[in-house]
C-alpha cells in the first residue's frame, strides 16, 4: 500500500521559514507529479505547488515568489521551502502524488501537517 508521510509543519512568526517534506513509501511505483495544497480552517483546499518527475513546477501566484517545490526522485521525496512566511500561510498542508504502479495509475493525500504563523 503505496502512502504518504508528511513533516516539517509548526509554529513561527511572520517572515520566518519552514521546509515541508513528503516521502512516499509503501510499494512498487513510480510517481509523475507531487505537489503541496492548504487548506485554511472553513475554506477548500488550494493548490499551492507541484513539481512533475522531470522538474517541471507550478505555484499558486500567492506564493510564488515565497515558496520553492522540489523533489528527489531516489528519494521519492518532495519538499516545499517556505520563507517570508505570513500569517494567511496559516493551514494544514496536505502532500499529493499521482503514481504508477504495476497495474494501476492513481492518486493519493497525505495526512497533513499543521504550518501556523503568527503576527
Amino acid at each position: 500500500q503505496v502512502r504518504l508521510a508528511e513533516s516539517g509543519g509548526g509554529l513561527v512568526q511572520a517572515g520566518g521559514s519552514l521546509r515541508l517534506s513528503c516521502a512516499a513509501s509503501g510499494g512498487l511505483f513510480t510517481i509523475n507529479v507531487m505537489g503541496w495544497y492548504c487548506q485554511a480552517p472553513g475554506k477548500q483546499r488550494q493548490m499551492v505547488a507541484t513539481v512533475t518527475r522531470g522538474g517541471r513546477t507550478v505555484y499558486a501566484d500567492s506564493v510564488k515568489d515565497r515558496f520553492t517545490i522540489s523533489r528527489d526522485n531516489a528519494k521519492n521525496t518532495v519538499y516545499l521551502q517556505m520563507n517570508s512566511l505570513k500569517p494567511e500561510d496559516t493551514a494544514v498542508y496536505y502532500c499529493h502524488a499521482s503514481y504508477l504502479t504495476e497495474t494501476n495509475y492513481s492518486q493519493l493525500w497525505g495526512q497533513g501537517t499543521l504550518v501556523t504563523v503568527s503576527s
